[in-house]
């Protein structure tokens, strides 16, 4: 009986979160590790049939550097980096294509029918691609009198210019949940590989998003990058700006906060970053007053 109490004291909890989230949407950002583990993928994908389930609409955008790379390595390519972005050739591009926006988006649409959601993969295979954009370039370095260098080429690398948010709403109106390869198209059908976190933060400007959350090997920002009891649970844009300034933020954080705060200059009201190794980490971050990683706010 005492089991069943706790239980229905959880439910009661996540009660406010629930109705305060009702028919909101929330884009998920999957990539990194959690698609390396079969185990947690299965938890995250039952915590997102959840939310639908309680009215929430949840979209999930992915990557698939892992296994892409993986699958280069069969073909005899060797992967080249611009800095820290893959650079994208004619080869590379087809597999990018046939295990990003193939195989990886088939099996996450697959895995939430089997665990008994409803899903749509929103690939170029089915003509229901919804990331449209061009060709981008990565500045070059200044050079010696302080003028910008020379652009540097990605190869078929892009960003999203335009999302079909209409396609996406009908989908989530219709109780199903839409899984996106971070691939986008132009105008005169090119395909490119695209940054999954920067699509994530497109689609999520795009449709109004009340959150985005960023699925990470860590558990947020942490004011001891090697203690995880040291998680910040709640930081406003001017409060991570300072501890980027200060060096509490650094290295390979930095991106991802630093993505987290164009996204929320671009309109959305909440960002977090979790640890999505964690089990039901999204539920207890989302349906929970003190969460399990670390939420970041333009401002309280």
């Amino acid at each position: 009986m005492e089991t069943a109490v706790q239980k229905a004291d959880v439910l009661i909890e996540a009660m406010e979160w629930i109705r305060r989230f009702r028919d909101k949407v929330t884009v998920i950002k999957l990539g990194g590790s959690v698609m390396e583990q079969p185990n947690a993928l299965r938890h995250l994908l039952l915590d997102i049939i959840f939310m639908e389930t309680v009215g929430m609409r949840p979209v999930v955008v992915h990557g698939g550097g892992a296994a892409i790379s993986r699958a280069m390595e069969a073909a005899g390519l060797t992967p080249r980096w611009v800095q820290g972005r893959r650079y994208t050739d004619e080869a590379t591009l087809e597999i990018v294509e046939k295990i990003l926006a193939g195989e990886t988006n088939e099996y996450i649409a697959g895995r939430i029918e089997e665990l008994g959601g409803r899903s749509a993969p929103l690939n170029f295979r089915r003509m229901l691609n919804v990331l449209f954009g061009e060709r981008t370039m990565l500045p070059g370095e200044p050079k010696a009198d302080g003028t910008p260098g020379e652009p540097l080429d990605l190869g078929f690398v892009g960003e999203v210019t335009r999302v079909d948010r209409t396609t996406i709403e009908n989908l989530c109106h219709a109780g199903v949940v839409p899984v996106i390869p971070s691939m986008c198209i132009d105008a005169k059908g090119q395909k490119f590989n695209v940054n999954a976190d920067t699509a994530a933060m497109a689609v999520a400007q795009a449709l109004g998003a009340e959150k985005l959350v960023y699925l990470s090997d860590v558990n947020g920002v942490r004011r001891d990058k090697k203690d995880p009891d040291s998680l910040i649970q709640s930081l406003t844009a001017a409060e991570a700006r300072e501890l980027i300034a200060s060096g509490v933020i650094d290295a390979g954080m930095i991106p991802k906060v630093q993505a987290c705060l164009d996204t929320l200059d671009r309109g959305v009201r909440k960002v977090h970053i979790i640890d999505g190794r964690l089990r039901h980490s999204l539920l207890l971050e989302v349906f929970t007053s003190s969460g399990v990683g670390t939420e970041l706010v333009k401002q309280r």
